[in-house]
């Protein structure tokens, strides 16, 4: 890899939303190294990325970081962040975005490098305030069955202030709601690919509860963008800063459905099950910092992204 241009590592590269930064990263003059154990990240997403500035490393992040001459930025976005795997993969969860962390924000003090770390609108849990802005501390059942998610990546945001605090390291938070697109795993238990491939497969849909619970969904490509826009920003804008990203379009889960079978040709119709536990009953991001810190918001509509998410699961389902 040329050294003429910045150096970016990516943990969780070869996941849905690491594969597709990695990309970006690579269009915006970065050379990258990917760090992947490849436990839920599949190869085959980086398959299509073709570039002598990128370097695919299969590493576990809870293991210290390899050697590096030089590092620039640190993008810590390993972490299974599937329902299906709360459970199963607890441990494993709870240690990556903690030991995980920990690895990140020492190359990043070692290097002098700035940090990108991908947080999640799950560490407000099932929010009592609507729409949920940075200053809202959550409401997280510290007990239940996500909690090695949520409170895993409640902890990495404070050990993220405490390296700030104590070292002065650049550490910079996004807190991520709902995305999708292509390469999200068709098993993935989130419920935009549990519908396409339930549609695709002319099963009916499961909706969970009776369906009125709400969700935002942003688009990948306007999710990347704006993790890029957080890395660019001058430090003394955006430094120690954690920042919703994420669609304000609030809808109904039923009424999600109705519109995945509205764009695939199915038999298909609906289903209920019991809600899981703790499952959230709202879940839209307040943007506000997002759009006058970085002038960032959401361009892809969930139309226009359901049909191309569409198009790329045809291929895999």
């Amino acid at each position: 890899m040329s050294k003429d241009r910045p150096h970016a590592v990516v943990t969780g590269g070869g996941g849905f939303v690491g594969s597709h930064l990695t990309e970006s990263l690579l269009d915006a003059n970065r050379r990258v190294t990917v760090l992947d154990n490849f436990g839920s990240g599949r190869p085959e997403n980086l398959a299509s990325v073709e570039s002598d500035h990128l370097e695919v490393r299969e590493h576990d992040i809870c293991d210290p970081l390899p050697a590096f001459t030089d590092v620039d930025e640190l993008y810590h976005f390993a972490s299974r962040a599937s329902p299906e795997d709360f459970a199963s993969h607890a441990v494993e969860i709870a240690l990556t975005n903690s030991e995980g962390t920990r690895n990140i924000l020492d190359a990043a003090r070692e290097h002098e490098a700035k940090a990108i770390l991908a947080s999640t609108s799950e560490i407000y849990g099932d929010p009592d305030v609507h729409p949920q802005h940075e200053q809202y501390n959550g409401n997280v059942n510290i007990r239940g069955p996500r909690a090695p998610y949520d409170e895993g990546k409640r902890f990495s945001e404070a050990l993220a202030v405490a390296y700030e605090q104590q070292y002065g390291i650049d550490v910079r938070t996004v807190r991520i709601f709902n995305t999708y697109g292509p390469r999200m795993r068709t098993d993935d238990g989130r419920v935009i690919p549990n519908f396409l491939t339930q549609a695709l497969t002319d099963e009916d849909l499961t909706v969970y509860g009776d369906g009125t619970q709400t969700r935002s969904f942003c688009y990948v490509s306007d999710l990347v963008r704006g993790i890029l826009a957080v890395a660019d920003a001058p430090p003394d804008r955006v430094a120690g800063e954690a920042i919703n990203l994420g669609s304000t379009d609030e809808i109904e889960i039923r009424a999600l459905a109705a519109r995945v079978l509205n764009v695939v040709e199915t038999d298909a119709a609906l289903t209920y099950e019991s809600l899981p536990q703790d499952d959230p009953s709202q879940r839209r991001p307040d943007i506000t910092k997002a759009k006058e810190l970085l002038e960032w918001e959401p361009k892809v509509t969930l139309e226009e992204g359901l049909r191309r998410t569409l198009e790329e699961f045809r291929k895999r389902v």
